[in-house]
């Protein structure tokens, strides 16, 4: 897989992750023309991160096997 490829496949994942992710974050939106300041979008930019990497680690833990009981 070429490095082209995975950062394809890494974008299609976050954009498909972006609903979870968005949720997870509480972001309220903004109001009509309201404008952030740079410090509120570094906030914003740092709560999609965080909630990226929840959402991400809920799509894996429910990908995995169920564990048998016996």
């Amino acid at each position: 897989m070429s490095v082209d490829d995975r950062q394809q496949a890494k974008m299609k994942e976050f954009m498909s992750l972006l609903p979870l992710t968005v949720e997870l974050a509480g972001l309220p939106r903004a109001e009509t023309g309201k404008v952030f300041t740079e410090g509120q979008m570094e906030g914003r930019a740092m709560a999609i991160k965080t909630a990226y990497k929840a959402a991400r680690q809920i799509v894996i833990e429910i990908a995995k096997p169920a564990e048998s009981g016996s």
